[in-house]
């Protein structure tokens, strides 16, 4: 087992990476609490068979997909609890994938003005990414993760013995985001992570996510640079909501390589840069055109709205300072930007 601190003050809490850590749920669990509230979905049914608290528990399951993260659910999971006798000092366990850490944490949050929760990460994308550091959300129609709270775990267990039945777009989904920290070491990127073994590659991008979570929580400044890929990601995945065709992974790969063709646009990189981007995400073995069908002026939309924005359209992108927010970008730079991937795709 491979144990990744979150340097939070009072708020330390480990991520527990390895196979069989699910076994750990109970000595994880916050003192004094009496019970638990697992919240899941009907598939990850054969992995709660052996899952032990330690404490009486209700199982809550939400549904599949993107559709779930919704105020509905976090209503329907806040009634769940209360029914029955959830108190603020017990603990809700999250047990799934981003869909799943996202809205139980954000249900946890609000539930008795914040009750502690522990994730319990079963896909490679909430392993590497989406289950560590408190943000939680759901969606609504004008875009994702923009109704949401910062409410830090008190602990996540990554079992990278889950992983075993992800299937394929699900593994591609957390290769986008490996792919996004590949370029977050402060070193040349490249495709190096995917030599190690599975518990290292998903401690590896534990330790980067957890050190700038610990330097800043509630993305005042550093932690901004977690978004790369995803202001352009975020506004796919928007798009295609209605038939949830895109998976997340595949969208930030996507928002890569934008985002490198946006900054070469700006004068912050130069062609190579580009190309670099591009071979590193065709070797994380995920999609590097825009999707057949993609708006320009939707998409742009929609990133105007996307969280990270301030009022501008904001992106994270690279530069000669490494990767960094550029706020004030103006909405024909990104046009251009969305046209010339278009071109690419067709080859003109």
């Amino acid at each position: 087992m491979i144990t990744v601190p979150v340097e939070l003050g009072p708020r330390r809490y480990q991520v527990m990476v390895g196979e069989g850590v699910r076994h750990h749920l109970a000595r994880v669990l916050p003192a004094g609490a009496r019970q638990a509230a697992v919240v899941t979905q009907a598939n990850l049914a054969p992995w709660l068979a052996d899952l032990d608290p330690g404490v009486p528990f209700e199982v809550h399951t939400i549904d599949d997909g993107e559709e779930a993260k919704s105020t509905e659910t976090v209503s329907e999971l806040c009634r769940a609890f209360a029914r029955s006798g959830l108190a603020r000092s017990d603990v809700v366990v999250a047990v799934g994938g981003g869909v799943v850490t996202d809205t139980a944490g954000l249900a946890a949050a609000l539930y008795h003005r914040g009750t502690a929760y522990v994730n319990v990460a079963t896909s490679l994308l909430a392993q590497v990414d989406a289950a560590i550091g408190g943000k939680t959300g759901v969606n609504i129609p004008e875009g994702k993760n923009l109704l949401g709270a910062i409410w830090q775990p008190t602990a996540v267990l990554c079992d990278t013995e889950v992983l075993s039945t992800l299937p394929p777009r699900e593994w591609a989904s957390g290769r986008g985001e490996m792919a996004k920290y590949a370029f977050l070491t402060g070193k040349a990127p490249d495709t190096g992570l995917l030599e190690m073994a599975l518990p290292e590659q998903v401690a590896f991008c534990a330790t980067l996510k957890a050190a700038v979570v610990a330097e800043d929580e509630t993305e005042a400044g550093r932690r901004v640079v977690l978004n790369y890929g995803h202001t352009l990601g975020h506004a796919l995945e928007a798009a295609a909501f209605a038939d949830g065709d895109l998976r997340h992974g595949e969208a930030v790969a996507m928002g890569l390589v934008f985002a490198a063709m946006l900054a070469r646009r700006l004068g912050r990189i130069d062609d190579e840069r580009v190309a670099l981007h591009r071979r590193v995400v065709a070797g994380f073995d995920l999609p590097v055109d825009l999707p057949d069908g993609s708006d320009p002026e939707v998409l742009v939309g929609f990133m105007a709205r996307d969280k990270k924005a301030r009022h501008d359209l904001t992106f994270v992108l690279d530069g000669p300072d490494g990767v960094e927010p550029v706020r004030g970008v103006g909405s024909g730079d990104v046009l251009a930007t969305l046209a010339d991937m278009a071109a690419a795709r067709s080859g003109a």
